[in-house]
């Protein structure tokens, strides 16, 4: 078994918030591609939205493989529950900016940065599948950098200022923080530091997003 007994649930806990995430991920560019305002973005959203349920496809199974026996005892992540209502209101209100910032750009990156966090693990580990981790990793880069051209773009356009886009998304960054905090055990049980994937995150988020106001 690639993963020793005494770390598949810590890990199993893990691979289910990423599941989730996906899904969300999934619903969110499903609702996206309809309120896209060129043909081109809603194009590439419905491509976003194939993969991101493939994505969570995949870390069910690997949830699954890892610990068959426990694949109904995940506790719920309050702060991705909260993230969750937040980006579904934006979507509510029609408000495709507000749900690019918080999907393709924040919760992508905070992905991507766990992702890589896991994989630095498995390749100390020989692990197999190397070259599917690696799409569902480059997808995740272009999602993020879809998300990116598309704020830089309305800024340029004069549609949104910066700090209108750093006010929308303070509580999203506060929630994404919370998210990696509230599996502070499950990363450490798997000889992880969360703090270092928060750093990772920060530094995955464009400079504007993160410069003084």
């Amino acid at each position: 078994m690639l993963v020793k007994p005494e770390k598949r649930q810590p890990m199993a806990e893990l691979l289910y918030t990423l599941e989730l995430g996906e899904k969300l991920a999934h619903q969110c560019a499903v609702a996206q591609a309809m309120i896209a305002p060129t043909e081109k973005t809603r194009q590439f959203l419905e491509g976003q939205a194939k993969q991101e349920s493939y994505h969570a496809i995949v870390f069910r199974t690997f949830r699954l493989w890892i610990a068959p026996g426990h694949g109904h005892s995940h506790r719920p992540n309050e702060p991705l529950e909260e993230y969750t209502s937040l980006l579904m209101n934006a979507l509510h209100r029609k408000d495709f900016f507000e749900s690019i910032l918080a999907e393709q750009v924040i919760l992508e990156s905070l992905g991507e940065a766990v992702l890589q966090k896991l994989e630095a693990g498995l390749q100390r580990r020989n692990a197999p599948f190397q070259r599917l981790r690696n799409i569902l990793l480059h997808q995740e880069a272009a999602h993020h950098g879809f998300g990116e051209r598309v704020l830089e773009q309305a800024m340029t356009n004069e549609i949104l200022t910066k700090q209108e886009l750093q006010e929308k998304a303070s509580p999203y960054l506060v929630l994404s923080s919370a998210m990696i905090m509230s599996l502070e055990t499950q990363f450490r049980e798997i000889d992880e530091d969360p703090g270092a994937c928060l750093t990772s995150h920060n530094e995955f988020l464009p400079e504007w997003l993160l410069a003084p106001q």
